[in-house]
């Protein structure tokens, strides 16, 4: 939800990034890995028990992870750019779940369920791209929903600084993502009846 609504107020930021890459010489997919190292090293704070470094690198990997988009529609964007952003999404994801297991043991069945979920979500939006047609300026169809890379951020921050309730925030998330797959159920429903 906050990826298609906010977008406009970062993108001068985005655009900013962007143009300082290109003119160095820096590629889209290159910025990609470079925001998936990033996030993995989030991660790595995180697992150490840095967890105000772990949730400023997050951000910073999230940002780098949002201007490589805008760099790809500025050079050329690629069938493989897109496919390195959505994976290396997961991968910065799932290291950060991972962390947090490592720095709370206690909470790995509420996490080892959210990583599954995720899965099933990701399944779902990878399919919906591949039954609707693209209208969009991203690399295939684009079903919005309240949980997108954004929130992700969001409850990954809650879970990092609020520790003492992450089983909770887990939860929490684990249910924006499974109503997200409800809308984006209802959203290619709708779509295909139409077609």
């Amino acid at each position: 939800m906050l990826d298609t609504n906010a977008r406009k107020y970062i993108q001068p930021v985005l655009d900013v990034i962007a143009k300082t890459c290109q003119r160095t010489g820096i590629s889209a997919n290159t910025l990609t890995i470079i925001g998936m190292f990033v996030g993995v090293a989030a991660a790595g704070l995180v697992a150490s028990q840095y967890f105000v470094a772990g949730f400023a690198v997050l951000w910073l990997s999230g940002l780098i992870d949002a201007a490589d988009g805008t760099l790809a529609r500025l050079t050329q964007p690629s069938p493989i750019g897109a496919i390195l952003d959505i994976t290396f999404d997961r991968v910065v994801e799932i290291a950060m779940i991972a962390a947090l297991a490592i720095s709370f043991p206690g909470a790995r069945l509420e996490l080892l369920i959210l990583a599954g979920t995720i899965a099933i979500a990701m399944s779902l939006f990878l399919s919906i791209a591949a039954a609707v047609a693209n209208t969009s300026i991203k690399s295939f169809h684009y079903a919005p929903g309240l949980g997108e890379r954004t929130e992700a951020f969001i409850f990954f921050s809650l879970m990092i600084l609020d520790h003492p309730r992450l089983t909770l925030w887990t939860w929490v998330f684990i249910g924006v993502i499974v109503f997200t797959m409800l809308q984006r159920v209802y959203h290619v429903r709708r779509m295909l009846a139409e077609s």
